[in-house]
């Protein structure tokens, strides 16, 4: 894939019909000036997210929700009688590139709005600068909860980790019957940090014992040291909370290692590439997310359908279904404010009450949506749904 750096991804569909009705033309702009954003013909709202680099798999699935839903809008004759322009920057995964873009978007492209990013640490950058400028931030699927603390134009369609980290404790205490568990946690990444933390709390209050803690960072592919030292505490089970490049090759060496007790993470598990990397070693593994393609619910077969239709009959995952709710939220909430003015467009969001893709998404006092979150397993080389956990 190309640099996309280099240049921006304008996307502005055509209508087709029927999905939100329209407003009142508004001359209001965000940050309370007007602005091309929303004087001019279209709305811009702008997306980074991590379309190349080691993560890409998350910024592609999450960017293609939000171009789905995007067009959908847009079919509909857009919001306040315009047609939402979406501008997309790629950060390719690497530090401090998502903030340059930020500042970009808002300074030089006049958004009304940011949606991203699937990552934490990347949505930590933006967050301040989002916050500062008063142009609200949704975030589909960043789960730590520093990134809403980063003030009140901040929000997010996902659960958080706390909640992540609970259902895990009880996941692993309940269903996998483990009281032994070690913990592999990626020190670079403030999502694997807290989960790890947000894990073991709970699970030692449950009467867990956490039996060794090893460390790694972000693009280690060597972690033969600390598996070695994980089986001579001989655990019932190993919780990895991390992304899906280190998963499937800490998964893979594992078994290589003789380690055969289950291993678990969370959301940061998603994609197509954990099965790629991980291949036959990944079974007895689990992870919990936010999204089930089998989950029969209108709303989610209804995007399960459409993805499918765009996408070649590519199935969508948590990602997908994040970065498109987030999208459709942010429009929603444009239509009720009947402005895209920064401050009352943050208060119409504070107020999302949205049924969606991914379920409902209710925004708490915190701008957190508490969610029914999904075990998954891997079985014969596919993902499997197992079950629900409500909030």
């Amino acid at each position: 894939m190309k640099n996309l750096t280099k240049f921006r991804w304008r996307i502005l569909l055509p209508v087709l019909g029927g999905l939100l009705g329209t407003g009142g033309c508004s001359k209001e702009s965000a940050g309370g000036s007007d602005s091309s954003a929303a004087a001019g013909g279209t709305i811009k709202v702008g997306e980074f997210a991590s379309l190349t680099g080691k993560e890409a798999a998350f910024g592609q699935s999450s960017h293609k929700g939000t171009v789905l839903a995007i067009e959908q809008i847009n079919a509909a004759g857009g919001v306040l009688g315009k047609k939402i322009e979406l501008i997309t920057e790629d950060n390719q995964t690497k530090a401090g590139e998502s903030a340059t873009i930020v500042r970009k978007l808002i300074s030089r492209d006049r958004v009304v709005a940011v949606l991203g990013e699937v990552a934490t640490g990347r949505s930590l950058e933006a967050a301040p600068i989002c916050q500062q400028n008063k142009i609200p931030m949704i975030s589909p699927s960043s789960t730590n909860p520093k990134v809403t603390e980063q003030g009140d134009y901040i929000f997010r369609v996902c659960f958080t980790d706390p909640f992540q980290g609970k259902l895990l404790s009880e996941f692993a205490l309940k269903t996998l019957k483990l009281r032994k568990v070690a913990i592999l946690s990626d020190v670079a990444s403030p999502y694997s940090v807290g989960l790890a933390q947000y894990f073991k709390e709970p699970f030692v209050t449950a009467g867990g014992t956490i039996v060794a803690e090893q460390k790694f960072s972000s693009g280690d592919k060597d972690f033969n040291a600390q598996l070695t030292a994980i089986k001579a505490t001989n655990p019932d089970g190993i919780f990895v909370p991390c992304y899906y490049t280190e998963a499937g090759l800490i998964a893979l060496q594992a078994r290589q290692l003789g380690i055969d007790v289950p291993m678990f993470g969370g959301d940061g598990w998603e994609a197509p590439e954990l099965i790629q990397i991980g291949g036959q070693a990944l079974k007895n593994t689990y992870y919990s997310t936010h999204f089930s393609s089998v989950k029969d619910t209108p709303e989610g077969q209804k995007f399960v359908k459409a993805y499918r239709a765009k996408y070649n009959g590519e199935t969508p995952d948590s990602m997908a279904a994040l970065g498109y709710d987030s999208a459709l939220v942010l429009a929603d909430a444009i239509k009720r404010a009947g402005t895209t003015e920064g401050p009352k467009l943050r208060d119409a969001l504070a107020q999302t009450d949205f049924v969606g893709a991914t379920g409902r998404t209710k925004l708490n006092a915190s701008r957190d949506a508490p969610k029914t979150a999904v075990i998954v397993t891997v079985e014969n080389g596919q993902f499997k749904f197992l079950q629900d956990v409500q909030p």
